[in-house]
């Protein structure tokens, strides 16, 4: 893949050497409609005596002139030059907070990114100033190929990488450290959540922890800094080993790195689990009162301490009380190939079937630039967190809702979408009225069995307290407004295929639909619900009939009433059919 972007230099009297940055002569139409106005064109005139400088110097001072691309720059300004790949979904752990007891679904293999995707993603990453790649999985050893894939990434050093990490749980790790050094790694950072036999065998579900700190010390001997140590601190769980790691940071030039229990999927997260930061923090000064505060580095997510003395230092990562969403550069990419804009975000962006599809990476730019500037200022609040849907753990550093797409690449509407993150087994969801071409089309039911299809919907109608008067005193100048919404609702429901194109034309054994006034809140209640015996099922009915119930009631008092809202529909109950019985 070419470079989208260069720097030509030409020199003037006084030995004032004028910078100018203009697009590539290859650069698309497509890729260049995301770059900003500013970024069209760069001049800048200082007196750098670049003459006597030696070449190398030269090509660095052009190359800090060049501005950020606008593909990995947000809205609110925050430049990503750091990417995460998850490389594998295996593991050879099953850490409580990270997997489900039950453990996860592996998607086949053709599934997951290869190595030739994995190189090419990253290229293109690098290729819009991504300066640092961090491995992760599952557990990234287990892949057979990791070293080669190390050294391979490291041939994109000539276009601005700099930094190759791994996350590794230590395990299978120590006698493939020596080649992995040598391939280019630059950065480790291994789990260890507990310095006790016992308890590592309970909180991994596995034997291990000899072997952890074998690698640590053979890490340290190979001089690989920085080395960090992440620790999942747990309530009642490993919180009492807290001092423990900071005197292990005495004699080893490592950073102990405290993290707040995070909910994901499976780990059965609760509040009373978490430790926060403050609490932490202060027990570590009853033990180690010159316990002190040290320069955090730019963008690090940690928040790091010291005592005086000791060789290593101890960091603080407080998702979730003291959130660093400001200085977020981060991006990560999951194993199966969705990109995922915030660790704690439901929602990705499927690169995977788009690379299948295309050479064009100026193409994929555009989808990883729309998906950037769609990144909120900060994550959801604690509350939110709780009950929001996202992968486990294991599955992260592992299609979509795609709420507005790209205006410039409409053609991408319904073949590169987004999937909530819910979705993590090895069944990758699809939707039914989409072909492998993106063409909408009817699903064939015909060889499906019949069975009793029930669907219940409900919505409401907000309005005024006069309005409701009305209805109640039966006033409203055309007619009964609950009795007409009935009807026209039923009527409606009986006209569901002729009114969505890729609906089937079934027989409805009933359609059922109540109105009911609330006069203490101002509202119509609507409740709806259609039966049938058949193939496919009814919930298109049920909508189609509490939607134009719901319409009628708003024409019947729109001369009353211009502000009323419809608000609120959606299925409450469903039977029948492939996916079983459900109720909300």
């Amino acid at each position: 893949m070419k470079v989208l972007a260069r720097m030509a230099v030409s020199t003037r009297p006084a030995r004032v050497c004028r910078l100018s940055w203009t697009p590539a002569p290859n650069r698309c139409r497509t890729a260049r409609s995301h770059t900003s106005a500013s970024h069209a064109r760069y001049t800048a005139d200082a007196p750098i005596q670049s003459m006597d400088l030696p070449r190398a110097q030269q090509s660095a001072r052009i190359k800090s002139y060049q501005p950020f691309s606008d593909f990995l720059t947000d809205t609110h300004a925050r430049q990503h030059d750091y990417l995460r790949i998850s490389i594998t979904e295996k593991c050879n752990l099953r850490c409580t907070y990270c997997m489900p007891e039950e453990g996860v679904e592996l998607q086949p293999e053709e599934k997951l990114l290869s190595t030739d995707e994995i190189l090419r993603v990253a290229r293109v990453f690098v290729s819009q100033g991504v300066t640092k790649i961090r491995l992760t999985g599952g557990e990234p050893t287990v892949r057979k190929d990791i070293i080669q894939l190390v050294e391979r990434l490291g041939e994109l050093r000539s276009l601005g990488l700099k930094e190759i990490a791994m996350t590794s749980n230590g395990i299978a790790l120590k006698r493939k450290l020596p080649a992995l050094v040598a391939a280019g790694l630059t950065h480790l950072n291994l789990s260890l959540d507990t310095l006790d036999p016992l308890q590592y065998e309970l909180l991994a579900r596995r034997r291990g922890l000899d072997a952890v700190l074998s690698c640590i010390d053979q890490a340290i001997a190979l001089g690989i800094q920085p080395l960090k140590v992440n620790c999942v601190v747990i309530n009642r769980i490993n919180d009492r080993e807290i001092t423990d790691f900071v005197e292990f940071t005495r004699t080893r030039p490592i950073e102990v790195r405290f993290i707040e229990y995070m909910p994901f999927d499976g780990n059965r997260w609760n509040k009373e689990k978490m430790v926060p930061y403050a609490d932490m923090l202060a027990r570590i000064r009853m033990q180690f009162p010159t316990f002190s505060k040290v320069q955090d580095a730019k963008n690090d997510t940690a928040k790091v301490w010291q005592v005086p003395g000791f060789l290593g230092k101890v960091g603080f990562i407080t998702s979730m009380t003291n959130h660093f969403c400001g200085s977020c550069n981060r991006l990560r990419i999951t194993s199966d190939g969705n990109l995922k804009v915030c660790l704690f975000g439901n929602t990705e962006v499927s690169l995977r079937d788009m690379m299948r599809s295309t050479n064009d990476d100026a193409a994929l730019l555009e989808v990883i630039g729309a998906a950037v500037k769609r990144k909120k200022k900060q994550h959801a609040g604690l509350t939110e967190l709780e009950t929001m849907k996202n992968r486990p753990m294991i599955l992260i550093d592992r299609k979509v809702l795609w709420t507005s797409m790209s205006a410039s690449m409409p053609w991408l509407a319904g073949k590169y979408t987004t999937k909530q993150a819910r979705y993590y087994s090895s069944k990758t969801p699809k939707l039914t009225h989409v072909d492998e071409l993106g063409a909408a089309h009817m699903v064939d039911v015909g060889q499906k069995t019949a069975t009793r299809r029930v669907a219940r919907v409900v919505a409401q109608v907000q309005t005024s307290a006069e309005a409701i008067q009305l209805i109640v005193s039966n006033m409203v100048k055309k007619g009964d407004v609950l009795a007409t919404a009935r009807i026209a609702g039923i009527m409606a429901a009986k006209q569901t295929s002729a009114l969505i194109p890729l609906c089937h034309n079934i027989n409805l054994s009933k359609v059922k639909v109540h109105l009911q006034v609330d006069e203490a809140t101002s509202r119509v209640l609507i409740d709806t619900e259609a039966i049938c015996d058949g193939v496919t099922g009814v919930e298109m009915e049920a909508l189609t009939a509490c939607s134009v119930a719901a319409l009628t009631v708003y024409d019947m008092l729109k001369a009353v009433d211009k502000r009323m809202v419809i608000s609120g529909l959606r299925v409450v109950e469903k039977q029948g059919g492939k996916s079983g019985d459900w109720s909300i």
